[in-house]
């Protein structure tokens, strides 16, 4: 079934990209020029546009971000295709790029798959900081990221880019108003200081809504609720061509409430103790580029983020009123503190002809401590040996660092066709130690130190059809240091788990029409797994849900393979359209949990198909409106024991503004159609007395509605 669909979809995506295709010709040829914009992409070893790179890249401008986008990279997501995001948080922080990813975080050590930067901070597996509040643009990389980013980007990387100080001064205020309680407020600043041949920009704003669950027990509608505060900051010093130095500061501080799970799986939650999704983050990054060493160029980048994380659950999602005559009370908290140093150093001659080349050095330091706080009890008062109480308190304190030289060479096989060759070796070493302490069981530790020698590297061939057009090959490998599992009552050989390595095999054609207009890209690849890593789960004790442990083991292989595509084209001088489309299939082989060899299967929160289509209609005098589309497949939930998966959705999202020389406003609509859908599943028994399995499921945000206002000086 799912082969059959998704053989179906890539002959539709065929015709889809031919009809597009063939429109502009008939276009009327004195139809006013529309030309689309032109991004740098700034997260590769070599900065350039997107159309000049060998590999599957998603570019989201600013324009999308404000016209598609409303508050943090949620909004936006489902336009990037095969991106996809793991529910069992507030805000998106763990992704899953071509089916690679994590589903959560409870215990042990990050080891993310998704690489995820804001402004060359690294918050990889902290995704919530996210929000798009003066942000220039986002620039998704596509596979293996093993040459320029290493073990954090086995499957792709997702680079945020705030917006950059101006040389004249302005700014912004910004004000939203919605349903559920949604409000906002903000202001940019942003100018010159020519007296020490700098430029300067500051963005601040606060964002709060009541979320969107009611909690009947306490009749609250604001448990699930957001508050949120940005701060950016950025300094500009460049006293001569040959230097450029920025400076950004940020801070994200998102206060959120966390309780999304109810039993009859509503929006209607009866926990008596509901807890939260908090997150405050503080970063510093300086990238410093100077060409004085003619022809060479020397680019020195640093960053530092320390981030303040709490997250919590209610256990058991219920209440003493819902479970009477039973006593079933659990909750869950997590403390977690983690700090993050980079220091990386390039030399390069990047020439656009010709030989090019670049080498470079990095260093990469965590350190987290976590305090896991799980408390229950259970009392049936028909079966008393059935009654059970746990106090369980993990401290954990965990260090890894990373030290890395790599090198990549372009050049010139033939006027129109170009090389690329890069290598990456990384040095990975870690030191974890903690100390479990339990109300009736005597206390345990755990001291693990894996050191791992990785490498990476790509090598690819970019030919030009003509001029803007291009077609390439690309060959690049990936890797994902191991690491070890730490939930109780695993037999020892499952403690530790190794690293993970993949071969990434990619053709792709990219296309930019002459007069601008028009703009696709495609992307087919074909990725082998090599020791897979894979993230499952089991419920020891029926009636303790804070015993359903998490662990991670080695497949023996995996594939996933499928297409890439997107498109924009303007149309005319008012209407720009545009698309995009991931296929997807995703297998592993050879999984062994407790002693059985699971059947094969898709990964988790891997849709075999999503799909975007946005039309954005602009008059010169003012008067705009954008409509999306967007829609995904079904995916699984878990690996085996959990045999359940999401349903196919389409959303709707809607704008319709006014835009002026100094102001702007619009109504904003998400979810128009009010659809009910899944962001994460769990298949346990969370219901006494008998505590039969069942599928538990977080749902998407409904329809909700606001209006905007800008006022620019």
């Amino acid at each position: 079934m799912i082969r059959s669909s998704f053989a179906r979809l890539r002959a539709a995506s065929f015709s889809f990209t031919l009809v597009v295709a063939a429109a502009p010709v008939a276009y009327a040829a004195d139809a006013a020029q529309t030309d689309l914009s032109e991004i740098v992409v700034t997260a590769t070893l070599r900065a350039a546009p997107a159309e000049t790179l060998p590999g599957s890249v998603t570019l989201l401008s600013g324009e999308t971000l404000r016209d598609a986008g409303q508050q943090q990279f949620e909004d936006v997501l489902a336009l990037v295709p095969n991106l996809n995001w793991a529910g069992d948080t507030q805000r998106p922080r763990y992704f899953q790029l071509r089916g690679i990813g994590e589903l959560q975080q409870y215990q042990g050590a990050p080891n993310p798959s998704v690489g995820f930067l804001i402004d060359d901070i690294d918050f990889s597996g902290l995704g919530g900081v996210a929000t798009l509040f003066d942000v220039d643009h986002i620039e998704v990389l596509h596979g293996p990221q093993g040459l320029a980013y290493g073990a954090n980007a086995l499957a792709g990387l997702i680079y945020v880019k705030s917006a950059d100080p101006s040389s004249t001064f302005g700014g912004r205020v910004e004000l939203d108003a919605g349903d559920y309680g949604e409000r906002s407020y903000g202001f940019v600043v942003s100018g010159p200081v020519e007296a020490l041949d700098s430029s300067y920009r500051l963005a601040v704003q606060r964002y709060v809504s009541n979320g969107f669950y009611d909690n009947l027990y306490l009749h609250r509608n604001n448990t699930d609720g957001r508050d949120e505060t940005t701060v950016r900051g950025k300094w500009r010093y460049q006293p001569s061509d040959e230097l450029k130095v920025d400076l950004t500061l940020m801070h994200v501080a998102l206060n959120d409430g966390y309780d999304a799970f109810a039993i009859d799986n509503t929006r209607n939650t009866q926990s008596d103790h509901p807890s939260v999704d908090d997150q405050h983050s503080t970063g510093a990054s300086v990238r410093a580029q100077y060409s004085g060493f003619k022809p060479f160029t020397l680019t020195a980048i640093a960053s530092y983020a320390d981030s303040l994380i709490g997250y919590g659950y209610d256990g058991d999602w219920g209440n003493p009123v819902l479970w009477a005559p039973y006593t079933y009370n659990y909750t869950e908290f997590q403390d977690r503190h983690r700090i993050t140093r980079s220091a990386e150093f390039r030399l390069a001659n990047d020439a656009t002809t010709g030989f090019a080349w670049r080498v470079g050095v990095y260093a990469f330091d965590l350190k987290e401590g976590l305090t896991d706080t799980s408390a229950g009890v259970y009392l049936d008062p028909f079966d008393p040996t059935q009654n059970s109480q746990s106090l369980t308190v993990v401290s954990s304190a965990y260090r890894s660092a990373s030290t890395a030289l790599y090198g990549q060479i372009d050049g010139d096989l033939a006027p129109r066709l170009r090389y690329s060759l890069g290598l990456r070796g990384e040095r990975h070493t870690t030191r974890y130690d903690d100390l479990t302490t339990n109300l009736d069981a005597p206390s345990t530790a755990n001291h693990f130190g894996p050191a791992y020698d990785l490498w990476g590297g790509e090598a690819s061939l970019t030919y030009a059809l003509a001029e803007r057009q291009e077609i390439y090959a690309l060959l690049s490998r990936g890797y994902k240091a191991g690491g070890f599992n730490l939930s109780p009552g695993l037999p020892a050989d499952q403690l530790l788990f190794g690293p993970e390595w993949d071969l990434n095999y990619e053709v792709g054609h990219k296309l930019r029409s002459a007069d601008g207009r028009l703009a696709i890209d495609t992307s087919l690849f074909y990725m082998q797994r090599h020791a897979e890593q894979l993230i499952t789960g089991e419920q020891l004790d029926p009636s303790n849900p804070n015993t359903f442990i998490f662990y991670t083991g080695n497949a023996r292989s995996g594939t996933n393979y499928g297409l890439e595509q997107s498109l924009s084209w303007s149309a005319s001088e008012r209407l720009t359209l545009g698309g995009s489309l991931g296929l997807l299939d995703t297998h592993y082989h050879g999984f062994v949990q407790n002693g059985v060899v699971l059947p094969d299967r898709a990964l988790p929160n891997a849709p075999n198909w999503q799909a975007a289509l946005n039309a954005t209609w602009r008059d010169p005098r003012g008067p705009y409106a954008r409509l999306d589309l967007t829609g995904m497949g079904a995916f699984y939930y878990d690996l085996p024991p959990n045999p359940t998966s999401s349903k196919p959705y389409e959303l709707v999202n809607a704008k319709l503004g006014w835009q002026g020389a100094r102001y702007e406003t619009y109504f904003w609509i998400r979810n128009a159609f009010n659809r009910d859908y899944t962001v994460r599943g769990f298949y346990f028994g969370d219901e006494p007395p008998d505590f039969p399995s069942k599928v538990y499921t977080q749902l998407g945000e409904p329809r909700n509605f606001g209006v905007h206002f800008t006022a620019k000086f």
